[in-house]
């Protein structure tokens, strides 16, 4: 049974039949421990009742009077002394009774057969047409033979129609359940039905999936998650192949231009200085490209997330003035002035990934300020919690335009300046992984001709 709607239904239908069963134990066992005393009682006080107006109206005869009461829906047996029995009203399905139960009653004593029958697990004694089954009392009129008589209701006579009734009900509400469950079983699995469709097709690259599923419960939910799902994965194919190409793109061109000057080298008698400056720009190709590759790696590397930091303590503020000393001759080259606020701050980090993050945002803010402009690092504490990191320029800025896309990997608001000054357009991406997998944030102000902000926030721990 493969089919979820199958399964669904012989479920429910099974369900109904286990449910139905154990309502049944559990009523037999209701009935034994609580109605069946009181039942005894209630026929108890019948039988005296019957046996009181007897013995209390001497003009009547025994025979016909059972025989009348019998018929209103009573069962009788009565015994003589000689032990010779004769039935009143409809038969008894088990006419057997153990002769001192007879001799008791006989006696005096009165015989609580429905209290005393033995429970079952398939049946209600209360519906048990027993002669052991019955309420037995004395019958004794003055100068008159002594009897015992044993009395019942007669559960056909009395609850026929109800019962019939009762079953008729509990039959169709079954068929009615069964038809009911298999329609609306189909109400539950068309969705799922939809969403098997929807799943083969995105094995097949078919992201464009509209699930028209109006329903506000789980799988409701389920389905709009999943279109969600086919949207963010075709946007991350999208971006896939936007990096693939970006990535050929990126080799290719430094590699154009390698072959392209190479091949005038060993083809073309030149110069001394023509062919110092072709050298030159093909070391600059090859570093380019070493840097690409480095930085392709790193961001393949930072995708494994935490597992890869190797957290340890060390004074944030110093290692920032270390990255300042190593990139000293490049802002001392375009003359720039350096102010710093870097007190001794001790964080709990991954030192080798922020150092590179350090690396990147400072180089940036060298490579886009003037001759002569100014760079500001700052390092404030935010109580025992976390730290941030401000580094700002006085550099050519960032349009609101592009702002927003700056850590997108190989973008560059500047695609020419940028490839001239040697970037890959993944430094910001690798800054933002960084900071996210540290738990961070990142943060960035611009203006077009004023400067850009980079403010970075971080747990000590």
């Amino acid at each position: 049974m493969r089919n979820l709607y199958h399964r669904i239904v012989a479920t429910t239908v099974l369900v109904m039949i286990l449910s139905s069963t154990l309502a049944f134990f559990a009523s037999n066992i209701y009935y034994q421990y609580n109605l069946k005393p009181y039942n005894d009682s209630k026929v108890t006080h019948m039988a005296e009742q019957i046996k009181q107006f007897y013995e209390d109206n001497r003009e009547l005869s025994l025979a016909p009077y059972l025989d009348h009461i019998g018929k209103l829906g009573y069962q009788f047996y009565l015994a003589d002394e000689q032990g010779q029995g004769t039935f009143y009203g409809q038969n008894f399905r088990k006419t057997g009774i153990d002769p001192e139960v007879v001799r008791s009653v006989l006696d005096g004593q009165v015989y609580h057969g429905i209290n005393e029958f033995p429970t079952g697990l398939f049946i209600t004694g209360f519906f048990d047409n027993a002669l052991s089954n019955t309420i037995g009392v004395p019958l004794h009129r003055p100068g008159e033979p002594a009897y015992a008589l044993f009395l019942r209701p007669n559960a056909m006579v009395q609850f026929g129609e109800m019962r019939t009734f009762f079953a008729m009900i509990l039959l169709v509400s079954i068929v009615l359940s069964i038809i009911l469950v298999t329609f609306s079983t189909r109400y539950i699995v068309k969705p799922i039905v939809k969403l098997t469709e929807a799943t083969k097709m995105l094995a097949r690259g078919k992201y464009n999936i509209k699930l028209d599923v109006k329903r506000d419960d789980e799988i409701g939910k389920l389905a709009v998650n999943f279109s969600n799902m086919a949207k963010s994965l075709e946007q991350l194919e999208a971006m896939r192949q936007e990096f693939v190409s970006n990535v050929s793109h990126e080799i290719q061109s430094p590699l154009a231009s390698i072959q392209g000057f190479s091949h005038t080298l060993l083809t073309a008698d030149l110069p001394e200085e023509q062919r110092r400056r072709y050298l030159s720009i093909i070391e600059d190709e090859s570093r380019r490209m070493s840097q690409l590759s480095k930085q392709l790696l790193t961001l393949a590397s930072l995708e494994k997330e935490e597992a890869i930091l190797e957290k340890s303590s060390f004074d944030v503020g110093a290692q920032i003035k270390q990255v300042l000393f190593m990139t000293e001759w490049s802002w001392r080259e375009k003359e720039l002035a350096i102010k710093m606020e870097l007190p001794s701050l001790v964080i709990h980090a991954d030192s080798k990934l922020l150092h590179q993050v350090w690396i990147n945002l400072i180089t940036n803010s060298i490579k886009f300020t003037e001759n002569g402009g100014t760079i500001s690092i700052r390092l404030l504490p935010r109580g025992k919690e976390s730290i941030t990191v401000e580094i700002a320029d006085t550099g050519i800025g960032i349009s609101e335009e592009n702002l927003q896309n700056i850590f997108q990997r190989f973008y560059r608001a500047d695609k020419s300046r940028n490839r001239k000054e040697g970037s890959s357009g993944l430094g910001l991406a690798i800054v933002e992984k960084i900071v996210e997998m540290h738990g961070g944030e990142i943060e960035v102000e611009s203006e077009l001709g004023v400067g850009t902000r980079f403010r970075i926030t971080l747990p000590t721990q």
